[in-house]
């Protein structure tokens, strides 16, 4: 090993402040570090899997050789902190603060009643604040004063991730709205800036003053003269940071990665956040600096993504007016594709998830991946890196394959654009032709997604049937039947019926609009009445025409109107909750912001898989990731003289351990003790608790059931 891969240091800045860290575990987030090496501690741990929000950050990249900087929300549960060495780090508390002043965002937020406990409040800011300094970079026309270039749709799209369970999303998407240039004011919810009977131009002087043109550097300085030696230093032992297909192969077949050493492939590593990762790896393998995977390009015959490409890169191409006549077909999949990819996760987890990380899920492990079945419907073709060199082949060949190895490396994905012809695009997988009795279906493709099998799939019979048949009534009622002989969730699988429905709906959803196109043609009139045709059918269907839409709001327009009597003036005029903007900022402070003693032992609680069921014993797996076990604790272990209470409610306390007998699936059965939470959740979650059913009363489901057995809760008087 180069000496120089082990004595570099990872260097990043966390709110304009340089950390040089000459050590780090690999896979260390960057949620663990801003939490327990620095004094910032708005990002929070909620739900560890990249699908609340609340610990998202800015993250600020430098290209030297364009001399930009990329700005980007992530979740920082999921991010490695090894993946951002060169990388700035925003945090709420970097907008603002009770020593600089806040931000317009949290003076607005706290105006607005966007934040009652508070504790996701600083991570809906920076996803907020992400969309807006990349809205003002754009080339869009400059806004009014105090405005962003954002649109109001924009603006509810940006905190479309960020979930909230006490405030309501109303007073946080008229807060974000106060900003976008194209709002109406009157449409924005109660509030303590804005008065009835003010004009327009009062009411937003009133709102905290948003300059676009005094925005704070998101990049410091002296980041950027260290860049040069990012690629460099990114390659420490045990990350790796290759930086050619042939380094790749080379590494993927050393040493290294022998003798039973494990090793890991990393792009944007959110799918950690799906399949929750029990083990530590020996060594990791980051793809983003190789070329070919991060390769994007499209013209007159195709698409072509590299597999390290994000969704959100994938999106904003996509979007992007192309100089090249990508014909009618081209522009269709381009759309189409964008607008399915945005209802993908959330802007802070498409930032940082891969395009090829999702289809090898999907290949490996049976993820229901929607841009799988988007792949598969439009007939697109891969290509890979195995230990025979490479190979292309189609991904429904792909799909139906065993689950590639460890060193099969997924490197581009390729989608055909099918010559422009003259024939009516209703679907990207479907062309149809007008003749004299209909429409005459050329071609169609029919990929089905998570219906309750291993991948997605294609209903190939269904497309034969289909296939050069004039759409009427009967031919869709037949196909429907082959639909549903087609779609068959596997045994074990919930609501088969229903999934198969679903299936059998959208096929009739897709195509019944086109059933009844005969009866608009008259003898002779088919070449007057083409363009109209279309029109009319654009508008009956959907999704799968040839129109584009209109913009879709994620919220519906309201006005609220609250009723205020000045009799006990100023009792019930609108006021800033005290401490708002702290909540927003990141300085309020919760429990578990408060840091933890030396030397701490960290639990987490075994839970019950099974109800009413006997536990016989405990057991947990050996592995490197529990290490750090000190004991577990059970109800077993209250010493002589102690209760076993966990709640005490107005009726029966609640028991803090299941005694011999697990009363319901999630009841709380051991505590795992160890020197690290990590340790503590892996144990937990990997423990193998053995359940003794035999002999137990079966569960009661019903209302009827709880009288038969009176089974009563107990009120307090």
């Amino acid at each position: 090993m180069d000496e120089r891969q082990k004595n570099v240091s990872l260097v990043l800045a966390v709110n304009g402040e340089r950390f040089e860290l000459p050590c780090v575990d690999p896979s260390t987030t960057l949620l663990h570090f801003l939490r327990s090496e620095t004094c910032f501690k708005s990002p929070k741990l909620g739900c560890g899997e990249g699908g609340c929000g609340a610990c998202v950050v800015l993250v600020s990249k430098y290209d030297p050789n364009v001399k930009k900087v990329e700005d980007f929300s992530v979740s920082s549960c999921l991010t490695l902190l090894c993946s951002l060495n060169g990388c700035s780090i925003t945090t709420s508390e970097g907008l603002g603060n009770t020593r600089d002043g806040f931000h317009s965002i949290h003076e607005r937020f706290a105006g607005f009643h966007a934040s009652q406990c508070g504790f996701c409040t600083p991570g809906m800011c920076m996803s907020f604040f992400s969309a807006l300094i990349n809205a003002d970079k754009g080339n869009k026309p400059d806004p009014p004063p105090g405005f962003s270039k954002l649109t109001s749709s924009e603006a509810e799209k940006a905190i479309a991730g960020n979930l909230c369970r006490c405030t309501g999303y109303r007073p946080i998407a008229d807060a974000c709205k106060s900003f976008a240039s194209d709002v109406d004011i009157e449409d924005l919810g109660f509030n303590s800036f804005l008065k009835k009977g003010d004009s327009k131009e009062v009411k937003v002087s009133k709102l905290p003053p948003y300059d676009p043109t005094k925005n704070f550097s998101t990049y410091p300085e002296f980041l950027k003269s260290e860049s040069a030696t990012n690629s460099e230093s990114s390659r420490r032992y045990p990350w790796y940071s290759s930086v050619s297909i042939e380094e790749l192969r080379s590494l993927l077949y050393s040493n290294v990665t022998e003798n039973g050493a494990s090793f890991k492939l990393i792009v944007g590593n959110t799918g950690t956040g799906y399949y929750k990762e029990t083990q530590r790896y020996d060594h990791y393998i980051d793809l983003r600096y190789i070329p070919e995977p991060s390769i994007i390009k499209r013209d007159q015959t195709g698409i072509e993504v590299g597999a390290a490409v994000t969704i959100s890169k994938l999106i904003s191409f996509l979007k992007e007016e192309n100089k090249v006549n990508l014909g009618s077909y081209g522009m269709l999949v381009s759309q189409k594709l964008a607008n399915h990819m945005e209802k993908i996760a959330s802007p802070f987890v498409r930032n940082s998830a891969s395009v090829g990380g999702n289809l090898v899920m999907a290949q490996k492990n049976g993820f229901p991946s929607d841009i799988a079945t988007l792949f598969l419907g439009l007939c697109a073709t891969v290509s890979l890196m195995t230990s025979h060199g490479f190979e292309k082949l189609t991904w429904e060949e792909l799909l139906s394959r065993p689950p590639l190895d460890s060193r099969t490396v997924l490197l581009s994905v390729c989608i055909p654009f099918k010559q422009d012809q003259s024939s009516l695009q209703i679907h990207s997988e479907a062309d149809v032709s007008l003749c004299q009795k209909g429409l005459l279906i050329n071609n169609i493709q029919l990929a089905f997604g998570a219906y309750g099998t291993k991948h997605a799939t294609r209903a190939k019979k269904v497309e034969e049937y289909l296939t050069g048949k004039i759409l009427n009534i009967h031919v869709l009622y037949e196909a429907l039947k082959l639909v549903k002989l087609a779609v068959v969730p596997e045994d074990g699988t919930l609501h088969p019926e229903y999934r198969s429905s679903l299936a059998v709906n959208y096929v009739y959803e897709f195509l019944h609009p086109f059933t009844d196109v005969h009866s608009a043609i008259s003898g002779g009139l088919l070449n007057g009445i083409s363009d109209i045709l279309v029109e009319e059918l654009s508008k009956s269907c959907n999704d799968g025409c040839i129109s584009q839409g209109r913009e879709q709001t994620l919220l519906s327009s309201a006005k609220q109107v609250v009723e205020l009597s000045t009799e006990y003036y100023p009792v019930g005029e609108p006021m800033k909750k005290v401490g708002a903007a702290k909540q927003a900022s990141g300085e309020a402070v919760y429990v578990d912001d408060i840091p933890s003693p030396p030397n701490c032992l960290h639990g987490a609680f075994i839970y019950s898989t099974k109800p009413s069921a006997g536990v016989k014993g405990i057991q947990l797996e050996s592995n490197r990731s529990t290490d750090g076990v000190t004991t577990i604790i059970t109800f077993k272990d209250i010493p002589s003289g102690g209760e076993n209470v966990g709640v005490i409610t107005m009726s029966d306390p609640e028991p803090l351990f299941a005694d011999d007998l697990a009363r319901c699936a999630g009841d709380k059965i051991a505590l795992v003790v160890a020197d690290s939470q990590r340790s503590a959740d892996v144990a937990a979650r990997t423990a193998l608790v053995e359940y003794d059913t035999e002999n137990i009363y079966s569960p009661i489901l019903t209302v009827e059931e709880a009288v038969e057995k009176s089974s009563f809760f107990q009120i307090a008087p």
